[in-house]
Order: structure tokens, then sequence, then C-alpha cells
């Protein structure tokens, strides 16, 4: 009986034994895959072939065939063939991660590394940011409003600076077009906008801009705005072209008045931590991306905004009034929207309206 019982213990010795070395090799195996597979996020993991592959997720604040998602798509092709596939960019449209404030999140967080923003979403964060919506504050000419983006001192680097204290860089600033008004009534004067219910995004600057004319503005995320305009709970709202026709937003306006009065401004934005944690090589591939998008995506708007301004005209079923403001229409806003950029200077701007001066000085030099 002794005997068996010493039996049973050596073979549940050996059985344990057997079984830890399993375990053992197991964990080893689990740590090898890991380390050769991953699942690629953040700042790159090792491929099979001994390089470093990259997965990011890329937001923007429109929809598929939009302006800025066509931009994020075109970037993230051009990432993808410059690094022969070892980067590899999800692109996100409107809504696909939350709301345009749940995207600003994400990114401050390093939940997502880049983002398409506007900065009307982030004018109560850097309060400097709400300088684009000053009303006539750039060149008529969309052409020369890209250069000064794309050259200015003021943006790039005063402007930018102000945004890496909450963790975003601004990599560039590109134009979707001028702005134009739809409305439930005719606009042809800033006495037409009194008691006006309009859309706006949340940056105060842009509610005090709509102020100035008489009008009562109503922040609103532009996924809630057909809805609204359709059921009269907002009257009017302010857009480029292509995002009017796109979104349809004609079909739920009597009128559209082609004031030109701002430029919509977005911004390519990054991550900053997770920007400045990328080698040398990997910043200067983006940064070399980042410019040559310059001049893909103004062509892309004025193609856009070209097409669905035809659409917006020939649309026979849901017929929208066009309103061309002449330059003596276009002076009499211009002179109500002056004053604007004094609340700025004193109830906005953090730093005395340094970087404003510095952009006004900047578009003087440019001829315009």
């Amino acid at each position: 009986m002794r005997a068996n019982i010493q039996k049973l213990g050596e073979v549940i010795f050996i059985f344990k034994k057997k079984n830890l070395l399993a375990l053992m090799t197991l964990v080893v195996l689990g740590m090898v895959l890991a380390a050769c597979g991953g699942n690629g996020e953040g700042d790159g993991s090792a491929s099979g072939d001994g390089g470093e592959t990259y997965n990011w997720k890329f937001v923007t604040e429109e929809i598929d065939g939009q302006v800025q998602y066509e931009y994020a798509e075109e970037f993230a092709k051009r990432m993808n063939e410059k690094t022969d596939g070892a980067v590899n960019i999800d692109v996100y449209e409107f809504g696909g991660l939350g709301s345009e404030t749940d995207q600003v999140e994400q990114l401050q967080s390093g939940t997502v590394e880049m983002a398409v923003m506007s900065p009307g979403f982030t004018g109560n964060m850097v309060k400097e940011g709400q300088l684009f919506a000053l009303h006539f504050l750039f060149p008529d000419s969309v052409e020369t409003t890209q250069q000064i983006l794309n050259d200015s001192e003021a943006l790039n680097t005063d402007l930018r600076e102000l945004y890496e204290e909450h963790s975003i860089s601004p990599l560039s600033y590109w134009t979707e077009g001028a702005m134009q008004w739809t409305s439930s009534r005719a606009i042809s004067e800033p006495a037409d906008f009194e008691g006006l219910k309009m859309r706006t995004q949340t940056s105060p600057l842009i509610l005090e801009s709509y102020k100035a004319y008489g009008a009562d503005p109503q922040s609103m995320s532009w996924g809630e705005l057909y809805t609204g305009l359709d059921q009269g709970t907002v009257e009017g709202q302010e857009n480029p072209i292509f995002f009017i026709g796109d979104a349809s937003f004609h079909e739920v306006q009597d009128y559209m008045t082609i004031s030109n009065h701002n430029n919509y401004v977005a911004m390519t934005t990054v991550n900053t931590d997770w920007y400045e944690g990328l080698d040398e090589e990997m910043q200067s591939t983006i940064d070399e991306t980042v410019e040559e998008m310059q001049d893909w995506v103004f062509e892309e708007q004025k193609k856009q905004n070209e097409e669905y301004l035809e659409v917006i005209k020939n649309d026979t079923e849901n017929p929208t009034e066009i309103i061309e403001l002449n330059e003596e229409q276009r002076n009499a806003f211009r002179e109500k929207a002056a004053p604007v950029r004094d609340f700025y200077r004193e109830e906005v701007s953090t730093v005395d309206g340094q970087i404003l001066d510095k952009l006004l000085e900047e578009i003087d030099s440019s001829g315009q």
C-alpha cells in the first residue's frame, strides 16, 4: 500500500513539473508574439521584418466626401506610401468618435493622434484662436488668404505656442473657402439680421460678431443644424458653399447671401507629446506631407465650392434665392464688424491683442 502511494506521489510530481514547464513556455511565447505583432498604436511596434509599424487615428469635423475628410484620406495615403506601408492611419468622419468638443478632448488626452479642427470649437480653451471669427479680417482673395495662413509667424509660431500649452500642436492652417450666409429671410444689410436666430460655433467672439449686427446668436453642433433650421430652432447659419450644399442646408433655407465676410479656417493638429515623441525622421515625413497638402487642399476646396454653387443654383425642387452683395453693401457690414476687434483685444485676448496686431501687419504687407 505504502509503495503504491509513493509511486502515485512520483506521478503527481512529474505531472506538475511538466505543466509548469508548459506554462512557462506559453508565457515566453506570448511575450515574443506581443513584441512581433502588437497593436501598433502609439509611437510604433516591431513588424515581422524587423521594421516599425504605426497605427494612428485621424479625426475630422466633416463627413466622407467633404473637404476635411478628403484631406485626411489623402494625407493618410501619402504617409502610407512614403513609409512603404509602415504608417497606417484610420480616418474618422464627424460623429465617428463623438462631437467636435469630444474630438478636441480626445486629441488633448492622446486618445487620437491627429485631428482637423476649426478654432471655433477651441475658442474657450485658447482664447487667441478666436481671432478667426473676426469678420472681414482676411483679404477678399481666398488665394491670398491661403498664402497668409501658410507664411504667418503670428499664427504658425505665436498662436501655435499657446495651443501647445494645452497639448495641441497646429501644424498648419488652411482655408475651406469664403463663408456665406443662409437664412429664412433675405439678408442684404445689417438691419436684416435684427432678431434673427443665428447658429454659431461655441466661440464667444463669433457670438459677439453677430450681436454687432443685431442678431440673436445661438451655439449649436453642426450635427443638429439641419433639423434646427428645418424646425425653426435657428433661422440662419454661415459656412462655405460646399458645406451648405453637401449638408443640404439650402433645402431648409430660402436665401443664400454671397457675403464673403470671412474664411472658414481649419487646422491640421497633432497631440503635442505624441508628436514630440516621434523620431526626427518621422516628424520630418509628417511635416513634409503637411506642407505638400497646403496646395492640394486649396484646389480641393476650390473645386468643391464651385461645384456646389452650381448644385444649389440648379436645385429646382428646393429653390434658393441667391443674393450677391455689392461692395457698398459689404462695407455696411464691415463698418458694423470693425468694433468687434476692440472687443477681442479688451475682453478676449490674453496678450492684449498682440497676435491679432501682428497678423494685421502681415495682412497689410501682403498688399491686399
